[in-house]
């Protein structure tokens, strides 16, 4: 009876849903995009901020306020994580080292990582990519050499400081706009020549505060959830 019962409300559900689906599909015309907003964000977004990435003109500039809320639930959730799991790793054993082939792969991987992961967050204003992105191969960077020898050591006070850091220059650059009339986090510098590393204004250095605060929360959460700060 009771499974008799779940497929009625499974059957009650879809129906539903395909309803609603329906409705949906016949209210919006096949083939004609319903956000004016996006389409006029689209026009004025390269000649108002000079990124060639309108995805990053959108994230850093006309709904700025949103990515400074997402990089501030991204800290709360990484100091609660390591909260909880600072205690986890007290008075048990660190695991062994991995292989040779491993720990030697690690190394070599870790400037290539580096670089590709500091590509990306410069390069976030031209084409797809960020601070975000970016900021999560950062961490990945420094993270695979402790997978592979949990004696390997991440530092957690730096971490912190580039932490604190860089979203304090993210709130200044946006605060900066203030001074000169303009809404916060309204793009300075000028627009310079669309395409080009130096250009979109402060976009970039907003990118480059979100990857190393994004890359610093995720490393050192990552490295606690490893058993590393147990010991740190």
């Amino acid at each position: 009876m009771k499974g008799y019962g779940r497929a009625v409300a499974a059957t009650i559900f879809l129906i539903g849903l395909g309803t609603l689906l329906a409705a949906l599909f016949a209210a919006l015309p096949f083939g004609q995009a319903p956000m004016q907003v996006g389409q006029a964000t689209a026009v004025v977004a390269l000649p108002e901020t000079g990124a060639t990435n309108i995805v990053s003109a959108i994230l850093l500039a006309y709904r700025g306020l949103d990515t400074l809320g997402e990089v501030t639930i991204l800290f709360v959730a990484a100091t609660a994580a390591g909260m909880v799991l600072s205690g986890a790793g007290r008075g048990e054993a660190q695991g062994a080292p991995a292989g040779f082939i491993l720990r030697v792969a690690s190394g070599l991987l870790f400037p290539f990582l580096l670089a590709l992961g500091a590509f990306i967050v410069v390069h976030g204003h031209l084409t797809p990519g960020g601070g975000f992105q970016g900021g999560a191969i950062l961490a990945a960077a420094f993270f695979i050499p402790l997978l592979a020898n949990p004696a390997s050591p991440l530092n957690h006070t730096v971490a912190m400081v580039i932490e604190g850091v860089s979203g304090a220059a993210f709130i200044a650059i946006g605060a900066a706009a203030l001074f000169g009339g303009e809404a916060f986090l309204t793009p300075l510098f000028g627009t310079g020549t669309p395409g080009e590393l130096f250009s979109a204004g402060s976009l970039p250095l907003l990118y480059l505060a979100v990857g190393l605060k994004v890359g610093s929360e995720l490393a050192g959460l990552m490295a606690r959830v490893a058993g590393e700060g147990g010991r740190a």
